[in-house]
């Protein structure tokens, strides 16, 4: 059934030119991920990471796909973009000029302009920061990283990796419009996958060198599958709220009278709680690398905050539940979804319009939003807890498999779209899959 499903999306014309589109574009971007940024010694720099591992670098070297460790012209990946997009997220509820930009379709394009333009100013920035960071060798415990330091370098820098991430960053737009998906999130996503063969082969010498026996091997496999399809449950995990239209008598046609539903999502912030959570968790450590990596007293303030230690873990499944209600009430607004039903004639069971149905809304987001929390704080734990404290080589969890399980679903709902269109059959023939967005 599956094999006949993937030969029908070659059938179509348009479905097979977007997919190889996408392919292609992706592995564009792979190839980049491998050019270095010159006037840099990339060994010294990676030997530097592999000591490195539990700071931030870690995740800005996530979502730039193992570019940033090599510094390579794509070396901030996509980040200055999605950093960008989360702060006009954060000012439109705040500025009242962007909410009503935010409401035309002329107004989200200069939107989605005002965010290439921080993109840029936020890529320059951080380059200009990079290549200072890069010439010191007391941040690289004496190691040489640049052997001919000066503004020179900096600019050159500043140019390359700039031009990188905006290279990216229409790389991605591109994906988006000739191929299949979203093209951000599929360059995240490529990055992100790129290193699951070094995991497995990681696990394989951990196999070979008798860490572990291939019983229990099979059983951290079983173990994997289920993660992924609890991950999979909770992404696709909505609550349905009832709303009923009235009927509407204009001329000879009757609209309304029908029952829909409003879903309401379980994990309504995503992957952003983690972010948030692990960037503010993982600044001591930082600092500490930057300026008291020699002083004990240093050492010691920083590692209480390591997610590896039990005082890190609790702050950070404290701080992934309280983004996660914070990021859902800036991206969720119960007032503007009441005013739409009640403007289209529409209404909650049993609930007033207006007011009453906001609150209800509200009411009703801000119970789902505790087990989001939750979840989000047991799969972000899960490969620390198995790798640090049982000794499992578990490299399959955290925030990685969410990117990496949101996207891969988004994607095949919309071959799904293409081949139903088409009168194909899709996936799965029992329900459909649902857009996360």
């Amino acid at each position: 059934m599956v094999l006949d499903t993937f030969r029908d999306i070659f059938r179509i014309p348009e479905l097979r030119r977007r997919i190889l589109v996408t392919l292609g574009l992706l592995a564009v971007y792979r190839v980049g991920a491998h050019v270095p940024v010159p006037g840099i010694d990339s060994s010294a720099l990676i030997q530097f990471f592999d000591q490195m591992r539990g700071t931030i670098f870690g995740m800005i070297d996530l979502f730039a796909g193992g570019a940033f460790r090599r510094m390579s012209i794509f070396a901030l990946g996509i980040m200055p973009y999605i950093t960008a997009s989360i702060i006009i997220q954060l000012l439109i509820p705040v500025f009242p000029n962007l909410e009503k930009l935010q409401r035309e379709e002329e107004g989200r394009r200069k939107i989605v302009q005002y965010t290439r333009i921080g993109t840029m100013f936020i890529a320059l920035f951080q380059s200009l920061g990079i290549a200072i960071w890069l010439e010191n060798p007391a941040n690289f415990q004496g190691r040489l990283i640049v052997p001919f330091p000066g503004w020179s370098f900096r600019l050159l820098t500043m140019i390359t990796v700039t031009a990188g991430t905006a290279f990216l960053m229409w790389l991605g737009e591109q994906i988006t419009e000739k191929g299949i998906g979203n093209g951000i999130s599929l360059i995240i996503f490529a990055g992100i996958v790129a290193r699951y063969p070094v995991y497995f082969m990681r696990t394989l010498i951990s196999i070979r060198n008798r860490q572990f026996s291939l019983f229990s091997f099979a059983i951290l496999v079983v173990f994997m599958v289920l993660v992924v399809a609890g991950v999979v449950l909770i992404t696709q995990a909505q609550r349905k709220i009832p709303v009923q239209y009235a009927r509407r008598v204009v001329g000879r046609r009757v609209f309304g009278g029908q029952t829909t539903y409003l879903p309401l999502r379980v994990n309504q912030a995503g992957v952003i709680p983690i972010i948030f959570a692990i960037s503010i968790l993982q600044f001591p450590q930082t600092i500490t690398s930057f300026f008291g990596a020699s002083n004990p007293a240093f050492k010691q303030f920083a590692m209480v905050f390591s997610t590896y230690h039990p005082v890190g873990m609790t702050l950070y499944a404290i701080l992934i539940v309280f983004f996660t209600y914070f990021y859902t009430a800036i991206t969720f607004n119960p007032q503007e979804i009441a005013d739409n039903i009640k403007r289209y004639g529409g209404f909650i069971p049993g609930i007033r319009p207006g007011k009453a149905t906001a609150e209800y809304l509200d009411r009703i987001m801000t119970r789902i939003a505790f087990p989001g929390g939750l979840y989000l704080a047991v799969i972000a734990l899960l490969p620390i807890f198995l790798t640090k404290w049982l000794h499992v080589p578990f490299y399959f969890g955290g925030t990685s498999l969410l990117i990496v399980v949101g996207v891969a679903l988004d994607t095949l709902q919309q071959i799904e779209s293409h081949l139903l269109m088409r009168q194909y059959e899709g996936f799965i023939t029992k329900g459909r899959l649902r857009g996360r967005f």
